[in-house]
């Protein structure tokens, strides 16, 4: 409407916002509040981008789902979705012996938390995978408790489907189907699935259709709005007790304090490559709920799960983070390796 005094680009350019001028064709893409270039490419899942003319063009290939269960009860679905479940029975994880997988299955994977002493938190896991080999319906299972493997199986004869591997601190697992299972030997899983897996499985941790709504579909096929409904939904049997969520912090104010000063790692410069491409927030409050979880507050290990997890889906989102220390949730990698 009137003259202001600055600097203007010539027509057919604009600014770069470093105080240069460029066609509008050089003009930059955005991802994760970051700038990049045309020709520039960045990885998405397992997908790669390319910056033309302000857009992003990716390849389409499908990927690979992937579910975590950690500390005191915290899940990510195969489809992203993060929520807190708390039982005191067997779980259904995640299988694919569900009614919208039309062909035979192949895995099972059952769940079940220890409780620490008195309190709610969780200390270790019982984990019962159930699999299926060739047409014979030959069930094998690996129990996994406290780092001990039991193998039990109807047909010892049986050509096994799967393999066990130790890796660092982790007990892996792998079908010839493409399930992945890893175990940190404490209340860490991570359950990766093939491609082909997509919209056939089901359980706590979703259907792994591409679309997190439905992600609390329960036993009975219906969507729940309740957590609590949906995660009871997938108990083996019916006689144990439902637990229902507390929270922890409420009346420990003086861990809930302690839990912030430790847990701020998470949102601290430590992680700042990482803010952008995954929320830190989730992770932040899981850290402090699980702190004030712990019976001991000289136990860094609740801490120490939910900033692991985060530093995970760092990884995976591309941002690699060297956060452990020596002070801090050290891995003693010469001993593992």
């Amino acid at each position: 409407t009137e003259c202001v005094s600055g600097c203007m680009c010539p027509d057919g350019l604009v600014l770069d916002g470093s105080g240069g001028c460029i066609p509008k064709d050089q003009c930059p893409c955005v991802h994760g509040g970051h700038f990049y270039k045309p020709g520039e490419t960045i990885k998405v899942d397992c997908n790669t981008c390319t910056c033309n003319k302000r857009q992003w063009n990716c390849t389409d290939n499908p990927c690979k789902g992937t579910c975590t269960v950690y500390g005191n009860g915290h899940y990510m679905s195969f489809d992203g979705e993060k929520f807190d479940f708390l039982g005191d029975c067997d779980y259904i994880l995640a299988q694919d012996f569900c009614p919208n997988n039309m062909d035979a299955g192949t895995f099972r994977i059952v769940i079940q938390n220890n409780a620490c002493g008195k309190s709610l938190s969780i200390c270790s896991l019982k984990i019962t995978l159930i699999f299926e080999v060739c047409l014979e319906l030959v069930i094998t299972e690996e129990l996994l408790l406290e780092g001990r493997i039991q193998e039990i199986a109807t047909d010892p004869g049986a050509e096994k489907n799967y393999k066990v591997d130790l890796r660092g601190g982790y007990i892996v697992i792998e079908t010839n189907q493409g399930m992945n299972f890893m175990w940190d030997q404490k209340t860490t899983v991570v359950v990766h699935v093939a491609p082909s897996f997509q919209g056939k499985v089901c359980g706590l941790c979703g259907d792994f259709d591409g679309r997190s709504r439905n992600d609390f579909t329960t036993r009975g096929q219906s969507v729940e709005m309740s957590i609590q409904e949906f995660g009871n939904s997938w108990k083996i049997t019916s006689t144990c007790s439902n637990i229902n969520m507390t929270d922890l912090c409420a009346d420990q104010p003086f861990k809930s304090v302690l839990g912030q000063k430790h847990c701020s790692i998470i949102k601290s410069n430590v992680f700042e490559a990482c803010h952008s491409k995954v929320n830190p927030i989730p992770y932040y409050e899981s850290c402090i709920s699980d702190f004030c979880g712990c019976d001991s507050v000289g136990d860094c290990e609740c801490f120490c799960t939910s900033v692991a997890a985060y530093s995970r889906s760092c990884s995976r989102a591309g941002v690699c983070i060297d956060w452990r220390t020596p002070a801090i949730c050290p891995v003693f990698c010469d001993y593992y390796n």
